[in-house]
């Protein structure tokens, strides 16, 4: 059999500085051992594969190691940090509480608390997955767990926290281990790429990292898989290929279409992006990923919470500077809308490429400037207040300029332009309109020329200029006209029909003999169902996804059920049941209808019942 130890347990931290991303956690327990604080019992929780168990075995060999360093760190080489790393060690006691959960097995752990340690200061003993035990093994171990011996030291872990119950978590020092950070889980792969001799992209490192989905351990699994798959070099390809990852080429690509309101590219890249096996809800939840990624690239100041390469990072900042935060924002509202009715739709394709070409005009659905003011053209608040004052002699002709009859007629056709004013301003006073805000517009009015007007409009698209996104809503539900009926217009026999589809698409075969034997009909706009019996009204009830299924099949929104049970068919069953006859009770009805029953006994001489006559 091949030796082979995978990289989780073969790269096992064995001192407290191997630990990644819980220096918390492992500086804490250094202080104790060094200031002889140390508590009798420690309960260790967080998600899965963050170290909560490595910390528990490193403390037991600190607390039983014969030569422990300056640093408070276990030696590895005396005799019972050799023991312990061998499972040979008599001190330390693990146990496993999602199959040892019964009280009985925790009164075998007191019994063992009772004796005190042949060799060493302590005898420790390690319970993990503790919430998994009962509630009455955890009453069971109150007593010992509050005030156990001088040597005994309890360590737990788990992973839910909430389960464990107020008493026991009062008598323990409780420490919360952390997410591991991608960063440093990407540090910590490159050190065991480096000890192995493997070639390793930083893009590559990092995918696996955001996969692991901050668990060290799962990372550690994933890297053995790639490193199976791609040999001694890992590329960024064959990490994508391998984990079933979208590309970020394609979320660049598509967002440069977005920005071009280029509808056919936007088509033709989610059309690859199918092709190549990838659903839907995969690509919304990287595309809405990604415009958030390009919203923190708009501020140096949150540059920190993107987690990816350098060469990567460069490529976010270069899209960011195009793009404009209205248009960040609205695309993201847009793609979380598209996620949250993604369930809903039957045509889901098609419910993606309608959300794809709105966000690709969703810059001309937004008038005004942008929404963020971009960080170069920030200022103090002293400057504003400064800057407020100058445009106040500039109102002064308004008052001979307002009642003269010339100018009154054109303002009819001057509005338009003031809608245009928002981003024509700041090119030259951005601040201006926000201080003086009821008197710029009557000047700009008399000295901004007309033809502006025109010549802006042709530069967007027709097709949605000066569209809302609500305008953008309606046009959209305009052009996919959706059917709705009353339940009164609808033909019973398509109710019949449809009826029956649902009873044949569901799996519970009760529940289908029950909708075939049940009998429909429409009263008064509501949609009665005839059962047989109560039990088979409550099967009925039960089935909640069938009024759905009606509503969309027949297309009637507002549709209204109501389960009832045929009395009729109670009174025929109700009927009672014919009598049994006697022998002597058949013969004579024998005998009576026909008389050559009694010539046929006599000749064979049959021998009837005694009773007979």
């Amino acid at each position: 059999m091949s030796q082979f130890i995978v990289s989780a347990r073969k790269y096992r931290p064995t001192r407290f500085v191997d630990v990644v991303g819980q220096q918390h956690v492992s500086q804490t327990l250094k202080n104790a051992l060094q200031n002889d604080h140390l508590a009798h019992a420690f309960l260790f929780c967080g998600p899965r594969g963050v170290g909560k168990t490595t910390c528990a075995r490193i403390l037991a060999k600190v607390l039983n190691c014969q030569n422990i360093t300056p640093e408070h760190e276990p030696c590895n080489t005396c005799d019972s940090c050799v023991a312990f790393n061998n499972n040979a060690s008599f001190n330390i006691t693990e146990l496993d509480a999602a199959s040892n959960n019964s009280v009985e097995h925790i009164r075998a752990l007191i019994e063992q608390v009772r004796f005190a340690p042949q060799q060493g200061k302590y005898k420790v003993f390690i319970i993990d997955e503790v919430h998994m035990l009962s509630t009455t093994a955890f009453n069971a171990f109150l007593k010992t767990l509050e005030e156990p011996p001088s040597y005994a030291v309890f360590i737990l872990a788990t992973t839910e926290k909430h389960k464990i119950i107020p008493t026991i978590l009062s008598r323990c020092q409780i420490f919360d281990f952390k997410r591991i950070q991608v960063a440093a889980m990407v540090d910590h792969l490159e050190s065991i790429c480096r000890e192995e001799g493997i070639d390793a992209d930083q893009e590559a490192l990092h995918v696996i990292a955001q996969k692991a989905d901050g668990a060290l351990r799962d990372s550690l699994s994933i890297f053995d898989r790639i490193v199976s798959f791609s040999g001694k070099q890992i590329r960024y390809k064959d990490v994508i290929e391998n984990l079933n990852v979208l590309d970020y080429d394609y979320f660049f690509k598509m967002v440069d279409a977005l920005l071009l309101q280029d509808v056919q590219q936007l088509l033709l890249l989610f059309d690859q992006i199918l092709r190549n096996g990838f659903d839907p809800d995969i690509f919304l939840g990287g595309l809405a990923e990604h415009l958030r990624n390009l919203l923190v690239c708009k501020d140096e100041s949150t540059l920190q919470l993107l987690a990816m390469s350098d060469q990567l990072g460069t490529r976010y900042r270069e899209q960011a500077q195009l793009s404009p935060v209205s248009f960040l924002l609205n695309t993201m509202s847009l793609a979380n809308e598209c996620d949250i009715h993604y369930k809903t739709a039957r045509n889901k394709r098609l419910h993606v490429e309608m959300y794809l070409i709105k966000m690709a005009y969703a810059a001309n659905a937004v008038s005004g400037s942008d929404l963020a003011p971009d960080p170069e053209k920030k200022k103090d608040l002293s400057e504003l207040k400064a800057a407020a004052p100058a445009p106040s002699p500039k109102p002064a002709p308004t008052p001979e300029v307002e009642p003269s009859p010339v100018v009154e007629p054109p303002t009819q056709a001057a509005t338009p332009p003031s809608k245009v004013d928002p981003p024509t301003a700041p090119s030259s006073a951005p601040l201006e309109p926000a201080s003086v805000a009821p008197q710029e517009p009557k000047v700009e009015q008399t000295l901004e020329p007309e033809p502006i007007v025109p010549v802006e409009e042709p530069a967007a698209k027709p097709m949605a200029a000066s569209l809302s996104l609500e305008a953008l809503d309606a046009e959209v539900a305009d052009e996919v006209e959706v059917q709705v009926r009353k339940l009164e217009d609808v033909p019973v026999e398509e109710i019949e029909k449809t009826w029956s589809a649902y009873a044949e698409s569901i799996n519970d075969d009760l529940l289908r003999g029950i909708l075939r034997d049940t009998k429909i009909f429409v009263e008064e706009g509501v949609l009665i169902a005839m059962v047989a019996t109560g039990y088979a009204k409550n099967e009925v009830l039960q089935a909640r996804e069938m009024m759905e299924y009606l509503r969309e099949e027949l297309q009637v929104p507002d549709l209204q059920r109501e389960i009832r049970v045929d009395e009729t068919r109670k009174k025929k069953e109700a009927l009672p049941k014919k009598k049994l006859l006697t022998p002597k009770e058949k013969y004579i009805q024998m005998r009576e209808q026909n008389p050559m029953i009694t010539e046929i006994r006599k000749r064979f001489d049959l021998s009837p019942d005694s009773d007979t006559q």
